[in-house]
Formats: structure tokens, C-alpha cells, sequence
């Protein structure tokens, strides 16, 4: 009998193997590896090309002034949203950034003006309530095992209350308020355009998360924590109390968030910010961040809440309805989580 006769054909493995690797090869398997290694890719191609489009739709996109409004208008998102991708990467979800950081707001801006506290005890009362916001969160979290979207879901509607309660639903003016709690709405000039303090405070924020994130310990269990539970406390790490410091730090970023947002709308008003929650969701999930934890970046959640901004503003100026932006963004975030779903099963 002859070798090629005693070889036969090829076994199925070996079929599967030749197909797998052949699979790797092609663009758009190259293509999917790209973007599970840098999520922030695809959310930074798809800023280049709305910003072209919408400059090309009116030229009034491109002036310095609005681009310097767009930027002064995601501040807040922004600040939001690095809470959000910080608990979105343990592949949990927060319902209540933005009634923590309305909270902590009107704790800052009532103590102030109408107790007599001094603006930097009032600063530092507003992240206490912030921490104090995280850590209930947390705690939820961790000692009962409860679903975050659950916890948050309930939390949101405590404060909310709490938040009623306390200031009677009345707005503090910006005008009463002692410079320091305004300062973040100060603009100053770049060259040619204007930017508030608040987008700077935002972006040291992102860089400083974003140095945690990658170079630290804490950053690669986070991270760990998000891919896999189970698979993280096998390899030693304290899984619960990873999870209660993502909380404290996102409430303490949230307190941040509030100083802000009392800066970029020169008031604290219980009623502000009503759709801050799912503006931040949609920042994070259009930023490359997977839902299911693990996997993204703050750097991405910046562009995905410039996305929303840029797009906001470019249907705004091509006279389209407010309907067709909230449209346009729910498109969006369709897209981005199709986007993931696809990345991951590369992965698996």
C-alpha cells in the first residue's frame, strides 16, 4: 500500500484548522482584531467623518466659536461618562449618575449660599455626598449580590427624592453663589477659541483615569474583573472590594461632574440634567466600551461624547427637529452595540 494511499483524506480537524487560519487571514478578520485591540478606533473614524459631513453641510459647523460650544457642551456629559466607563468595565451599568451629581450639586450650592459654609467646605461636603452615593451603590452590589442596573435603577429614584427634599425643588442662582463654585464656567482664550475651565477639569480627569486605568494594579483588576468574575478571584483578586472602589471613585468623579455643571449652567437647579443618565450610557457604548465589561477605554468615552455633541449641534444647524438628534443618537448606539457584539465573537 502506498503512502498516499495509506494517508487518506484530510480528518476534520486538520480541515478545521487550515479554516481557521485561513479565516485570520482575511481583511475582515484583521479588521474586527484592530478594533478589539483598540476599541477607540472606530469611535475616532466615525468623529472624522461626522465632523467632515457636517461641514460640509454648513459652513457654520467649522467656525471656532461652535466648536468651542460643542466642547463647553459635553463637559458635563464627558465628566459623567468617565463614572460611567469605570463601571460599565466591571460590566456592570449606573442608572444614577445623574441624580447622584444633581444631588451632590444642590448639597454644594444650599450649604454655600443659604448655611453660610465656606465655598470649599461646600466643595468638599458635595464629594461626600458623591463618595457617600458610591458607596451605597457599592455595597448593594457586593454585600447582597444584586444586579447593578437593578441597584441604580432604585438609587436613581432615591435621590432624585432626597434631592427634592432637600432643596424644596427651588434653583440657586449662580449669581449668590461664591466665585469658587462658578470658577468652572470661566472661559479663557486657546489661540482663537475660548474654553471653559470646566472642559480643563474634564480633561484632567480623563487623563488621570486614564493613567489608572493602564499603568496600575488597580486599572488590570478592574479590567480583570469586567472579563470574568470567577476567573479574577481564582487569580487571587479581592473581586468585592475592586468593585466597591470603582463605585467610590465613580462617585467621587460624579461630585466633580456637579461642580461643573454648577459652572456650565450658572445655577443648581433639582431639575437639571434629565437626561444626563442616558447620555452617558450612549458616550460610553458609541466610545467602544463593551457593555459586557472588560474591554474599552476612557479615551474612547471622550470621543463617543464628542460624537453625541458634534451630531447634536450638526443636525441642530442643518435645521433639523430635536426628534431627528434623539433619533440619530439612538441609531447610533444600535450600531456601537452591534459593532461589540460582532468584536467579541472574534474573541470567542
Amino acid at each position: 500500500m502506498t503512502q498516499q494511499q495509506t494517508a487518506g483524506p484530510p480528518s476534520a480537524g486538520h480541515a478545521d484548522l487550515a479554516e481557521e487560519f485561513l479565516d485570520r487571514q482575511t481583511p475582515l478578520s484583521r479588521i474586527r482584531n484592530i478594533l478589539h485591540r483598540y476599541p477607540a478606533v472606530s469611535p475616532a473614524l466615525v468623529l472624522l467623518i461626522a465632523v467632515v459631513v457636517f461641514g460640509l453641510l454648513n459652513e457654520r459647523f467649522l467656525r471656532v466659536e461652535n466648536l468651542s460650544l460643542i466642547t463647553q457642551q459635553v463637559s458635563v456629559v464627558g465628566t459623567l461618562a468617565i463614572a460611567q466607563t469605570l463601571i460599565i468595565l466591571t460590566a456592570g451599568i449606573d442608572l444614577s449618575v445623574g441624580a447622584v451629581m444633581i444631588l451632590s450639586s444642590m448639597v454644594m450650592a444650599q450649604l454655600a449660599v443659604n448655611n453660610g459654609v465656606p465655598a470649599p467646605l461646600a466643595l468638599l461636603a458635595g464629594l461626600v455626598v458623591g463618595l457617600a452615593a458610591g458607596a451605597l451603590n457599592g455595597f448593594l452590589v457586593t454585600r447582597f449580590r444584586l444586579p447593578p442596573f437593578i441597584v441604580t435603577l432604585g438609587t436613581l429614584n432615591i435621590f432624585i427624592a432626597l434631592t427634592l427634599l432637600y432643596s424644596n425643588g427651588a434653583t440657586v442662582r449662580g449669581s449668590a453663589m461664591p466665585p469658587l463654585l462658578t470658577w468652572t464656567g470661566t472661559t479663557f482664550p486657546v489661540g482663537p477659541v475660548r474654553i471653559s475651565t470646566g472642559v480643563v477639569v474634564m480633561l484632567l480627569l480623563y487623563i488621570a483615569i486614564a493613567f489608572i486605568l493602564g499603568k496600575t494594579a488597580w486599572g488590570r483588576h478592574v479590567y480583570a474583573v469586567g472579563d470574568d468574575k470567577e476567573a479574577a478571584r481564582l487569580a487571587g483578586i479581592a473581586v468585592n472590594k475592586v468593585l466597591m472602589s470603582v463605585y467610590l471613585a465613580a462617585g467621587a468623579v460624579l461630585a466633580v461632574g456637579a461642580w461643573i455643571q454648577i459652572g456650565r449652567t450658572n445655577a443648581a437647579s433639582p431639575n437639571a440634567g434629565v437626561d444626563l443618565n442616558l447620555d452617558s450610557i450612549t458616550a460610553v457604548v458609541i466610545g467602544g466600551t463593551s457593555l459586557f465589561g472588560g474591554r474599552g477605554s476612557v479615551w474612547g468615552t471622550l470621543l463617543g461624547a464628542l460624537i453625541v455633541g458634534v451630531f447634536r449641534n450638526g443636525l441642530s444647524l442643518a435645521g433639523l427637529d430635536v426628534l431627528y438628534q434623539t433619533l440619530a443618537v439612538g441609531v447610533l448606539i444600535i450600531l456601537a452595540v452591534s459593532i461589540d457584539q460582532w468584536i467579541r465573537k472574534v474573541k470567542s
